[in-house]
Order: C-alpha cells, then sequence, then structure tokens
C-alpha cells in the first residue's frame, strides 16, 4: 500500500532534477535550443557599399516607432546618417511603414527599391512586391499594380535608373518608374514556359534563380527561357490540409529522365521580337549555367554545360545576329563547375577564370580574344571563392587555406600575377572568415567564427585588418555559450591507409576519463555538397552534439575525400562514380581506426547520424557495416540514387545508363537486408527535394527483409522539417530519446 507515496516521491524528485536542469546555465536543453532565445545569435544588414566604397548603408529598427530606417555609415568615422527615415515608407491608405526584406538604390542614386512581403518559393524567399521611392518627391509606387499579392520576382533598376524590369508568373515585364508605362517583353510565360527564372532543378542544383540581365547601356535584356514541357511530375500528396487530399505537383527530372530544354535571347527593353543564340547542342541534354553582358553591350558570354558536365564552353554570343562562337573550353575526367568568379576586366578586353587544371583550383586572367592566360594564384593550395575585385589597385581578394581544410581565410594578390598571395586575416586569428569588401579594397565586413564560438561581426581596415568597430558582437551569446559545461573540442587527422588521412573532430563529455569508455555518436555527410568537419560555428547542431556530450556520449564527426574540402582537386574528384561507396568505405574506416587507437571509444556503442546526404550515408554504414554501427538515425535520405535528380546525380556518378552497377552499389536500398542494428528513419512526407518515396521504397525493401526499423514521418514538411508549431523540437527529441533507448549514455569499464 505505501508503493503510491514511492512514485509520487520519484516523481517529485525527477520533476526538481529536470527543473533544476532547466535553470543552469551550464546545461544544454532541447527547450533552451528549439523554444527559448538563450542561443540565438544576431545578424546584420542587409547591407549595401557605396560605389565610392568609402561607406554602406543598412536597415535599422527605427528609433521613432515601427518600421525600419535605411541608414548610411561612414567606414572610415562611423558617422551615421539616416537616409530614408520609417516614415517614408508608409503607402497610403497604410498607417505602418513597409517591412524590408532587401533593398537596392538606383544608379543615379535618386531612387531606392524595396523589397517587401516576400514568400519562399523552393529553397529561398524569391517572391514579393517591390516599392519605388522617389528620394526627391518622397513618392512611394508599388510596381506591377494590380498583381497578386507576392508574385514579382527579381526586380532590378536599369543602368539610367529609369525602369525597373523583373518576372511576374514567368513573364518578364519593365515598367517605368516615373509614369508606370508596363511593358511585357515575353508573352508566352506559364507553368512548362519559364522565362526570366528557372525551374527546380536549375535552382537547387545550378544556383540559378535570377535568370534575366539588362544590358549596360539599358536597351535590352537577355533571359533564360526554359521548356519544362518534356519533364515529368512528381506528385506529392496532402492529406491533411483539406477533406480530402489532393496532389501538389513538381517539374522534377529524375537521374537519366528528360530536363527542360533551356536558351538565351535578347529582347528590346521596348518590346519586340526575341533574338535566340544559336548555342550547339541538343537543348535538354546541356545546361545553361551562366550569361552575362560584355561591358560594351556588343555581346553576351554563356557557360555552356554539356549532359555529363564534364566539358564547359564559354560562347560569345552577337545580340543581334545570335551567331555564337566558343572562346575558351575547359574539360575534366570527373566533373567542372560553372565558374563564378567571373570577372570582366580591361573594359572587357579580359576576364577572370577559374580552373584545377593543375590540380589545385586557381585563379587566371584570360584574354577575351586570343592569347596566353595569365596565372594570378600559384602554389599547392585551392582559391575558395573571389571575394572582391580592387581594379585601380589591382588587387583581387580571396578565400583559402593552404594548410588546412577546415578553415577559410582571406587572402589578396596582384592580378597580374607578378607577387605572391598574402594572408591578410591575422594569423592568430583560427577559424572560419568570411568577408565583403568595399569595391575600393580598403574595408570589410568580417564574419569570424570557430568552432564552438558563435560568430562577430566587425568593420576592419585592409589591408592591416584594422578593427574600426563591431558590428555585431554578440557578446552574450557568446558569454552564454562560455557557461556551457563544455568538455575538450579537438581537430585531428585519421589515417586510413595509402598516405590517406581525413580531417577529423571529437567532442567529449565534461567529466571524461580516459580510463573509462563511451559510446560514440558520428555526426556524417560525406557527400560533395558539404563538409561537417569545418572550424566554425555549428548552431543548433553544435548545441545539440554539447547536449549530447552532457548526457555521457562522445561525439565526432569525419570529412571522408569527395568532400567539398579545399584539399585539391584529386581529394574532391575521387569520388566521381562512386557516390555510395568511396565515401561510406572511408567513413568506416576512419571510425575502426578511430575506435582501435582510442580505447575510450566503446565498440559496443557507435551510433551514426545524418540528413539528407547524411542520411544517405547513415544507411550505407549501417546496411554495409553492421558489425560496426549499432544504431543509426537517418534524415530525409536518398535511398535509391535514381530517384534524385538530374544535375546532381549525374555531375558525380555520370549517366545512369553509363553507370548502372555504381548507381546500384552506391544506392543503400540495395543493401538494405543487411540491416543488423537499430534504424530510425525519419522523412517530411512533403519534401520536394529528397522525395517521400525514398523512405517508401526503403521502408517495403526492409519489410521483405524482415527487419524491424523505427519510422516517424513528418505530414507535409519539406526537406528541413521545420514547417509547422514545435516541428523542430518534437524532432531532436525524437532523436535524443531514440539514441538514449538504444544507445545507452555514460563511462562503463574498459575491460
Amino acid at each position: 500500500m505505501r508503493r503510491p507515496f514511492r512514485l509520487v516521491v520519484v516523481a517529485c524528485l525527477l520533476a526538481t532534477r529536470l527543473d533544476a536542469q532547466a535553470n543552469d546555465p551550464s546545461k544544454v536543453t532541447i527547450e533552451r535550443i528549439f523554444t527559448t532565445r538563450d542561443f540565438a545569435a544576431a545578424g546584420f544588414g542587409p547591407t549595401a557599399w557605396t560605389p565610392d566604397g568609402n561607406g554602406y548603408t543598412t536597415v535599422e529598427p527605427s528609433a521613432g516607432g515601427a518600421g525600419s530606417d535605411l541608414v548610411r555609415y561612414d567606414a572610415a568615422s562611423g558617422a551615421r546618417t539616416v537616409v530614408v527615415p520609417a516614415s517614408r515608407l508608409v503607402p497610403a491608405g497604410a498607417s505602418t511603414p513597409l517591412a524590408i526584406d532587401g533593398y537596392d538604390w538606383s544608379p543615379d542614386a535618386r531612387g531606392l527599391l524595396i523589397f517587401t512581403n516576400s514568400a519562399r518559393v523552393w529553397r529561398d524567399n524569391t517572391r514579393g512586391d517591390y516599392w519605388v521611392l522617389n528620394l526627391t518627391t518622397g513618392a512611394l509606387k508599388q510596381l506591377g499594380k494590380g498583381a497578386p499579392a507576392s508574385t514579382l520576382m527579381f526586380a532590378k533598376w536599369s543602368p539610367k535608373g529609369d525602369r525597373v524590369a523583373y518576372v511576374r508568373q514567368n513573364n518578364v515585364y519593365v515598367e517605368d518608374v516615373t509614369d508606370g508605362l508596363l511593358t511585357r517583353l515575353t508573352q508566352d510565360g506559364g507553368r512548362t514556359i519559364i522565362n526570366g527564372t528557372t525551374d527546380w532543378v536549375y535552382e537547387e542544383e545550378l544556383n540559378l534563380r535570377d535568370a534575366f540581365r539588362w544590358s549596360p547601356d539599358g536597351t535590352r535584356i537577355a533571359y533564360w527561357q526554359l521548356d519544362a514541357g518534356g519533364v515529368r511530375d512528381f506528385l506529392m500528396i496532402n492529406s491533411t490540409d483539406s477533406l480530402y487530399s489532393f496532389t501538389i505537383p513538381v517539374q522534377y527530372p529524375k537521374a537519366g529522365t528528360t530536363n527542360s530544354s533551356a536558351r538565351v535571347g535578347v529582347v528590346s527593353a521596348n518590346g519586340g521580337a526575341t533574338t535566340w543564340f544559336n548555342v550547339p547542342g541538343d537543348p535538354r541534354n546541356n545546361y545553361i549555367a551562366r550569361m552575362e553582358w560584355a561591358p560594351d553591350a556588343g555581346s553576351v558570354v554563356i557557360q555552356h554545360l554539356n549532359r555529363k558536365q564534364n566539358t564547359l564552353t564559354l560562347f560569345s554570343g552577337d545580340p543581334r545576329t545570335g551567331a555564337v562562337r566558343p572562346i575558351h573550353v575547359e574539360q575534366d575526367s570527373a566533373w567542372v563547375d560553372a565558374v563564378d568568379d567571373f570577372r570582366w576586366l580591361d573594359r572587357g578586353g579580359a576576364y577572370t577564370w577559374v580552373s584545377e587544371a593543375d590540380g589545385w583550383r586557381h585563379l587566371f586572367v584570360r584574354p577575351r580574344a586570343s592569347g596566353q592566360a595569365k596565372l594570378v594564384t600559384r602554389g599547392d593550395y585551392d582559391v575558395g571563392n573571389v571575394v572582391q575585385i580592387d581594379v585601380a589597385g589591382g588587387w583581387v581578394y580571396f578565400i583559402a587555406s593552404p594548410t588546412t581544410g577546415i578553415q577559410r581565410y582571406l587572402y589578396r594578390a596582384k592580378l597580374d600575377g607578378s607577387q605572391p598571395a598574402v594572408r591578410l586575416t591575422p594569423t592568430d586569428a583560427p577559424g572560419t572568415h568570411r568577408y565583403d569588401v568595399s569595391p575600393n579594397g580598403k574595408f570589410a565586413i568580417h564574419v569570424a567564427s570557430s568552432f564552438g564560438a558563435p560568430p562577430q561581426i566587425d568593420l576592419v581596415a585592409l589591408p592591416d585588418h584594422r578593427r574600426l568597430r563591431a558590428l555585431a558582437d554578440n557578446a552574450a551569446l557568446r558569454s552564454t555559450v562560455q557557461a556551457l559545461a563544455r568538455g575538450k573540442q579537438e581537430f585531428v587527422r585519421v589515417p586510413i591507409g595509402d598516405g590517406v588521412e581525413l580531417d577529423a573532430y571529437l567532442m567529449y563529455p565534461p567529466d571524461f576519463d580516459a580510463s573509462r569508455k563511451y559510446p560514440v555518436i558520428f555526426h556524417v555527410y560525406g557527400e560533395p555538397a558539404s563538409q561537417t568537419v569545418t572550424d566554425s560555428w555549428g548552431g543548433r547542431n553544435y548545441l545539440w552534439h554539447v547536449m549530447l556530450t552532457q548526457q555521457g556520449y562522445i561525439v565526432a564527426s569525419v570529412d571522408n575525400r569527395g568532400t567539398p574540402s579545399l584539399r585539391g582537386r584529386a581529394w574532391r574528384k575521387s569520388i566521381y562514380g562512386k557516390v555510395g561507396l568511396l565515401n561510406s568505405a572511408d567513413q568506416a574506416a576512419a571510425a575502426k581506426e578511430m575506435l582501435r587507437t582510442r580505447p575510450f571509444l566503446d565498440p559496443s556503442r557507435v551510433g551514426v547520424w545524418g540528413w539528407s546526404g547524411g542520411g544517405s550515408m547513415t544507411l550505407n554504414l549501417l546496411f554495409r557495416s553492421p558489425e560496426l554501427y549499432k544504431v543509426g538515425m537517418s534524415i530525409a535520405p536518398v535511398s535509391d540514387e535514381r530517384n534524385y535528380d538530374t544535375i546532381y546525380q549525374e555531375r558525380y556518378m555520370g549517366l545512369p545508363g553509363e553507370n548502372s552497377e555504381g548507381y546500384r552499389l552506391g544506392s543503400p536500398i540495395t543493401f538494405a537486408d543487411k540491416l543488423e542494428g537499430k534504424l530510425l528513419l525519419v522523412h517530411g512526407t512533403g519534401d520536394d527535394n529528397v522525395h517521400y518515396q525514398n523512405a517508401e521504397q526503403l521502408v517495403n525493401k526492409l519489410v521483405a527483409a524482415n527487419r524491424p526499423f523505427t519510422m516517424m514521418s513528418y505530414p507535409n514538411r519539406s526537406h528541413g522539417i521545420f514547417e509547422g508549431t514545435n516541428t523542430s523540437r518534437h524532432l531532436f527529441e525524437l532523436l535524443t530519446r531514440y539514441l538514449r533507448e538504444n544507445l545507452p549514455a555514460g563511462a562503463s569499464a574498459i575491460q
């Protein structure tokens, strides 16, 4: 009869312990991560440098009440001027100012283009409403009057500042900002004909959304047109938002299937017929990855990729006739990436180009006509990306990390290649550094973070990197993070044989005792799209990992070959044709080596988790190395590589018809019957990226093989599984609970 009283006492003690933990600043909890503002990081911007580079503008909360002011700062002195107060952004008949999602000053500095009421298309908020403020008269006018809300995309000023072009429901328009005259440049836009923007796969895999360009003289517009008529719809099913379910079609080309055709044309900004460029090849089996006008408006350059993406041809096109001629060809036995670091020099007489021809990603200056390309950067290191080119000073600023693949620093070199690159980031500042360098190269907005240290945003002077002032120091967040109970966190190199060493990190419990054994959970990704082992702030994932260490786990991660580390072409492209094979073999080899050399890692308690490509990796490791991995948590995985899109999968695996065995062996579903450990499979049914189909097909294979597993579906959630009330918290509580129930936490004695 006394048992109920004992249960009440235990429950009270547990509640007291949990309450104390929730209020303990040294402890990380799911609630603190996902429902409080304890770990919220302050950002800065949006910002825009003034043309001379001596100042910048940004958006700040209005001191006068609602809305935001646009303010200008002098970079050297910090003098602040309110350029546009929020009170000037109140539309007629409204009581509150427009919310500013983005803005752009007109070339003559007499107008302000405001992006507001934005909405997500696939990844980003690229649809919205646009307004123009006349800075002289104070008139505030909405563009596309009468258009449905949030239907305008990529509005941009003409070079003269008298007109704005934009995309509306897959057609391109030009609107005069003075008299409102609206000219529709394309007439055929609809569900399958896409003008001035792109389809799902171009956006996702070529990072191409904004698909039109003003000519430098403001008389013409060059634009992409995609015809998705041959692309099959993938149907997602919504069963929760109405009494009867309905389908959501997504034009999605799966590996080996038909792509949209793509072409580029030029049309007068006053309307009329389009002149199409006669780019050779089947437009459904080639890609137009990039396009820009030459500075003299006399030609358009087009980056053209073949279907295999191993040949990139740079064409120069005549906008009057549509004729094109190749001016450079880049080839690789694996794949070639589109060049984002293309910049015009010498008034269009030369351009910057990136090539891996010598085994490292280097910057070149190529003549537009004929002549020898000039190597700007030289040595056994990779250029990460170009940040700024100071033409007047003859400098190029770029990101690199010659000695390690886990960090990023700012360098600069002479454009003529006459001097070796010099590091501008201080040598006593490890971590990952990002920069927005002013046009004159004298200042930069600097974002610095490191593993376990939140970002700090400063304005610095260049080239001495002198700190001028803090823009968002995140001091409170740093103090909050520093108060957490954290064990040792270290980066290591793990040898796996044949001279190959992989970057890895380990996070230890605060009370770690090397004489005891601990469970280890590996966080994985391992595909060419991303790294997990970087000396940078990891946000929620990092905090959750800290929480796991506080509960008695060691957390580890490894970057296998094929990840986009700055370790040379051979490192990155060794995975070609072997996604799912080489990367999972590297991961398993690293895990075995870490277990062999670290007796405190318990081989009977090894877990793995990952998302997207990391979800696929989790499955491959569980299925291929069941003797090693005991528990896996796979979120939104590709279970069959044939299910994923053309551009990504074919870039790294080749065409399915030419590498069918590679696709089969790289797909986790092929080995699902080998499952022995515990598997948690999580997927959103509204995932437009990695379709829920992958989970359902895998479930069928596991059921047929009579393999037990646990599954959680999130209705109508996308690939990020964040939509809806409490979703992120629920997901990570699920992961935490599953881990604790199936991979017991805490230290045990070494036998």
